[in-house]
């Protein structure tokens, strides 16, 4: 009979590091940093070498700057630690259980915005709230019966939204302007949108199930209210089932709702990483405010995010005898209007006025003009459904003299469908309307889009 097999020697921990351990210095160094935090640590268990070579805090500096934008050795809290390898085992014990990229891309976007927060809207930076736990995640989730995404998870785990509404009315009124995704206004129609934070989303969720679900209006499951505007009414929903953001229109309570994020980012083949409406959607408004697409402005005497684009080709420019336009619109699926017989799409367009330099009409310059009236030509697929001549703006004719604030004014027109355009004049009068210094001269509006965005807020 053959001799029964022996058992073979499981391999020392050792063994793996054996090569490594005749590497020097800086060879070392690189190829620890390449093998990742993961192996690092596994390699200090395998000689004393090993182990001071993987404990080294500058390689652990480097760990936690590219698995989790980290440059300090900070908690998530933001308590001080002893040492960047302290401050990556806090993280991953915190973190752990969702991807890294996940993390490092969340936690990349609220430490921007925080940033331009800080710097452009400190107001609003004070109505951000600190994150949940997993546990207050979990709580959330056995509440609503489903399980929320992954990113909108991590998205909370960071920061809860915006503080929620008071019981004291004053209070309210003093926070409303100061939602972080903002809104915009024309004539009594005031849209500011706040982050919600969780137990906001839990109750308010429930209450949109109450009210409308039962009754069979929605065909869609596992939605969730995320943000909403504190004036008008206007409600953003994330659907946990497809991972989409949609926006509730006029026609809510008949279960109508568009998506705000285009669908083929959602869950796109190229990339494994998750990523659902709500961060993409974050992420684009992020992008908006950094290029300067979208700015704060004055609403009487509170500032706030105004979402009338500012830069091309969503705003158009044109200058004529020295006086400057800029307009641009954003849909309004929320407006009453847009159930008007033939108008399904309503947009908020706003009109910008100046004089950067001087007013000049034949060779002649004037120290101020004024508006006279307007001439207005709307499209919609290329067909002139509207030809509209009117004195003033709004009941106003603003005077405008060289180097003062743009003057700005919103107004509103209903469309059958998307897309469509704005084109059309002004006629302004030198001097003033009560002391014309010259003939009337025409001031061109260059045409600016009005058309359903890929991204709707």
């Amino acid at each position: 009979m053959a001799a029964p097999p022996q058992p073979q020697p499981e391999p020392e921990p050792a063994a793996g590091g054996a090569g490594l351990e005749a590497l020097e210095g800086l060879a070392l160094d690189t190829v620890i940093a390449k093998a990742g935090a993961r192996q690092a640590a596994a390699l200090a268990c395998a000689s004393t070498r090993l182990r001071d070579a993987a404990g080294d805090d500058a390689l652990w500096r480097h760990f936690c700057a590219d698995d989790l934008a980290l440059h300090a050795p900070l908690a998530p809290d933001g308590r001080a630690l002893p040492s960047f390898k302290d401050a990556y085992k806090v993280w991953l014990e915190s973190f752990g259980m969702y991807p890294l990229p996940l993390v490092r891309r969340v936690k990349i976007f609220w430490s921007s915005l925080k940033s331009w927060l800080s710097e452009n809207f400190p107001e609003a930076l004070k109505t951000l709230n600190k994150g949940v736990s997993e546990a207050q995640i979990q709580s959330a989730e056995d509440d609503l019966g489903f399980k929320l995404p992954l990113p909108t998870k991590l998205l909370y785990r960071f920061c809860n939204g915006q503080l929620p509404l008071s019981e004291h009315h004053r209070e309210n009124m003093r926070m409303a302007h100061l939602g972080i995704i903002g809104g915009y206004v024309f004539y009594d129609h005031l849209i500011n949108v706040h982050l919600s934070p969780l137990e906001q989303i839990v109750e308010e969720t429930k209450e949109f199930y109450r009210e409308f679900y039962d009754q069979g209006v929605f065909n869609m499951t596992n939605l969730i209210i995320v943000a909403t505007s504190w004036y008008r009414p206007k409600t953003f929903f994330l659907n946990c089932s497809d991972d989409q953001l949609y926006v509730g229109t006029i026609n809510l309570q008949d279960g109508e709702m568009l998506p705000c994020v285009p669908k083929s980012l959602i869950r796109p083949t190229n990339t494994d990483m998750p990523q659902d409406g709500l961060l993409l959607w974050l992420e684009e408004h992020l992008r908006r405010l950094q290029n300067g697409m979208i700015k704060i402005r004055m609403l009487k005497t509170s500032r706030y995010i105004s979402l009338f684009p500012e830069a091309s080709p969503s705003c158009t420019s044109a200058m004529t005898n020295g006086v400057k336009v800029r307009a641009s619109a954003v849909f309004a699926p929320e407006h009453p209007e847009s159930r008007r017989p033939g108008a399904k799409c309503l947009y908020a367009y706003s009109i910008r006025l100046s004089v950067p330099e001087a007013c000049m009409l034949g060779g002649v310059y004037y120290s101020s003009c004024q508006l006279y009236s307007r001439h207005w030509i709307i499209r919609w697929r290329d067909r002139v459904v509207s030809d509209v001549n009117g004195e003033g703006v709004i009941g106003k004719y603003p005077l405008l003299t060289p180097g003062q604030e743009e003057f700005v004014y919103e107004s509103c027109t209903p469309l059958p469908d998307s897309p469509g355009s704005v084109e059309g004049s002004f006629t302004f009068v030198p001097g003033k309307l009560s002391r014309p210094e010259g003939k009337p001269f025409e001031v061109t509006v260059a045409p600016f889009p009005l058309e359903i965005p890929e991204y709707i807020f």
